[in-house]
């Protein structure tokens, strides 16, 4: 392995990375890597906890694996960093259910599915890295290319996938679904998987936009979520971190009007700086949309109306960007505007939804479902990041000794916009190969 890193490293500097880069095809594969694990043997750990006391630094191991044969159409890719998603926080608290359910059902599809039913699963759904080996049938990347990863895994043998990938009944979402995720030294990617590593971004940088920026793309942008137009009003849930700051971002750049919903005055300054106008603190406003565990408080939905007309000049969102779930989904079904679109995806403070359906089928608003993106998705989502149009908003990176660690700051919402992880990059800011584009 270190011979690998010195090989990625001597590209540092170089005006020709690709020369450099393309010593890796030369080099042996090793036997086995580091990467971030739950282990089978401690499902049970947390049994009878609430999940908000549930610690993922327990959970998530650092320990050495066996490198994976490559099937076809697979790659084998060095990673350089990594992120932090929400599925690594649901893996290591094993909630709504363990994640070798996952690893099991897939291990039963094919003998080359086999692989991925373990009794420790590597987790993570992003990574930036370079291609270290192609398996066969892969024709459009070679080793030394630079990548990153989105984290849509598909077979593509039934034809109700061939209109949109994510509606394949073999769809799965990398490194949560399946195994040999990307918070590790090494990765197991299907060859559509891969996308060119937007050259003027670090590592870590570039590392974390995948996930969560294909998926505000599909949200958003793509006809098959809200399909939002110029002049849109977009109420945006948590729009400073992982996920809401990308559909910041986006609607911003797609000409929409982001009404930007935040917890804390720093929160607020970051939209502020992405080139929001509109916030709402809702901390600071105080803002409580349940009066207890069972009763939603309609009159708090009122209230948060008329503080998103105060700041529109009385408009209603025609779209409601969702993610947090159980305790916001009452509130953006009221808020948004006759004949107007909630999509939603996530549900990170409970899947169970509660709203009053009247302000739905009487207004004839739309619930839209949607995860992830597809591979086209994904792709225009990256370009935009390697234009420059879209920026990470990685603001901490973590070694992955201390991934438990990375994972806690996420649960417990202490982080801005996105946390990194490095995984085989020894520091912060490498990887930089258009120092122009980025200055």
């Amino acid at each position: 392995m270190q011979d690998i890193l010195e090989a990625i490293m001597a590209a540092e500097g170089s005006d020709r990375p690709e020369r450099e880069l393309a010593g890796l095809a030369g080099l042996p594969v090793p036997k086995s890597y580091r990467g971030v694990v739950v282990r089978a043997a401690e499902t049970r750990i947390f049994d009878g906890m609430a999940s908000r006391d549930k610690d993922p630094r327990e959970a998530l191991h650092v320990q050495e694996v066996p490198t994976p044969e490559l099937g076809p159409g697979e790659a084998l890719v060095a990673v350089m960093a990594s992120a932090i998603n929400y599925n690594t926080v649901w893996t290591s608290i094993f909630e709504p259910l363990p994640t070798f359910t996952f690893l099991r059902r897939y291990g039963r599809v094919s003998e080359l599915t086999r692989r991925h039913d373990l009794p420790y699963h590597v987790v993570g759904s992003d990574a930036a890295g370079v291609v270290l080996r192609t398996g066969p049938g892969v024709t459009r990347w070679r080793p030394g290319d630079e990548v990153v990863a989105h984290c849509l895994s598909v077979e593509l043998e039934d034809s109700a996938g061939h209109d949109d990938t994510m509606l394949d009944p073999q769809q799965r979402i990398w490194g949560f679904e399946t195994n040999f995720g990307g918070l590790a030294e090494l990765a197991v990617v299907k060859a559509n998987q891969l996308m060119p590593k937007p050259r003027h971004l670090s590592w870590e940088e570039a590392a974390s936009p995948g996930l969560v920026n294909s998926t505000a793309y599909r949200q958003l942008v793509s006809h098959h979520g809200a399909d939002m137009k110029q002049g849109d009003v977009v109420l945006i849930w948590g729009a400073s971190g992982g996920l809401g700051g990308y559909a910041t971002q986006l609607a911003l750049g797609g000409g929409a009007i982001p009404v930007c919903v935040v917890s804390s005055p720093e929160k607020a300054e970051l939209c502020r700086g992405m080139g929001a106008d509109l916030v709402i603190d809702r901390a600071a406003e105080g803002f409580r949309f349940w009066k207890d565990e069972e009763t939603q408080d309609p009159d708090e939905w009122r209230r948060f109306g008329e503080r998103i007309r105060e700041l529109t000049g009385g408009e209603d969102p025609d779209i409601v960007f969702e993610h947090p779930g159980r305790e916001t989904f009452g509130a953006s079904v009221f808020v948004t505007r006759r004949g107007g679109t909630i999509v939603t995806c996530a549900s990170t403070s409970g899947f169970q939804h509660q709203y009053d359906n009247r302000y739905l089928w009487m207004h004839l608003k739309r619930i839209v479902g949607s995860h992830f993106a597809n591979y086209h998705e994904a792709w225009q989502a990256n370009r935009l990041v390697a234009l420059g149009k879209v920026h990470p908003t990685v603001s901490r990176t973590y070694p992955l000794e201390q991934t438990g660690q990375a994972a806690y700051e996420v649960h417990r919402n202490t982080h801005q916009g996105k946390v990194g992880v490095r995984c085989l990059a020894p520091r912060d800011g490498l990887g930089v190969r258009d120092p122009q584009l980025r200055a």
